[in-house]
C-alpha cells in the first residue's frame, strides 16, 4: 500500500466517523422535536379551555363592577341627599336648640344656686358640720376647693 492509498483509507474511516455522528446527533434532534411537538400540543390542549374560562371569569367581573358602579353612584346620591336633610335640620332646629339648652343650664345654675344660698330649715341640718369643699383637677395637677373658691369668686359667668 502507497502513502496516498493510505491517506484514502484514513480519510474515508475519518468521513465514516463524522457521518455517524452526526447521524446520531440528526437522531436525538429529531426525538427532541418529536417532544417538543407533543409537549406543544398538550400545553395547547389545556391551554383553550384555560383561556375560555377566563374569558368567562373577565365577563363576570366586569357585570360585577357595573353593579358596585350603580350601587356607587346610589351611595353618592343618599349621601348627597343626608348632607342635604343635615344642613336642613341644623338650620331649623340648631339655633332653638341651642337656646333651649342655654335656658336649661340657666335655670340649672339658677336653681343650685339658690340651693346653696338658702338656710337650713330643719333641726337636723343646723347641727351637722358643714360639707369640705371638693376638690378639682386643673391641667393634671388637683387643687383643694378653698382655692378653687378663691380663683372663682373674682370671675363672672
Amino acid at each position: 500500500m502507497s502513502g496516498g492509498e493510505v491517506a484514502g483509507i484514513l480519510v474515508a474511516v475519518f468521513w465514516a466517523i463524522l457521518v455517524s455522528f452526526l447521524a446520531v446527533a440528526l437522531a436525538r434532534l429529531a426525538q427532541t422535536l418529536r417532544a417538543t411537538t407533543k409537549l406543544v400540543a398538550d400545553v395547547t390542549d389545556q391551554a383553550v379551555p384555560l383561556l375560555a374560562d377566563a374569558s368567562t371569569a373577565v365577563r363576570s367581573a366586569q357585570t360585577q363592577i357595573e353593579r358596585v358602579d350603580a350601587i356607587a353612584s346610589d351611595v353618592q346620591e343618599v349621601t348627597s341627599n343626608a348632607s342635604a336633610l343635615s344642613t336642613t335640620v341644623a338650620s331649623t332646629f340648631g339655633g332653638p336648640l341651642v337656646k333651649v339648652a342655654a335656658f336649661g343650664y340657666g335655670v340649672r345654675r339658677a336653681v343650685s344656686g339658690r340651693r346653696e344660698d338658702a338656710p337650713a330649715r330643719t333641726e337636723s341640718a343646723r347641727t351637722e358640720p358643714a360639707k369640705a369643699p371638693g376638690r378639682t383637677v386643673i391641667v393634671g395637677r388637683t387643687v383643694p376647693g378653698t382655692r378653687r373658691a378663691r380663683r372663682t369668686r373674682g370671675k363672672k359667668d
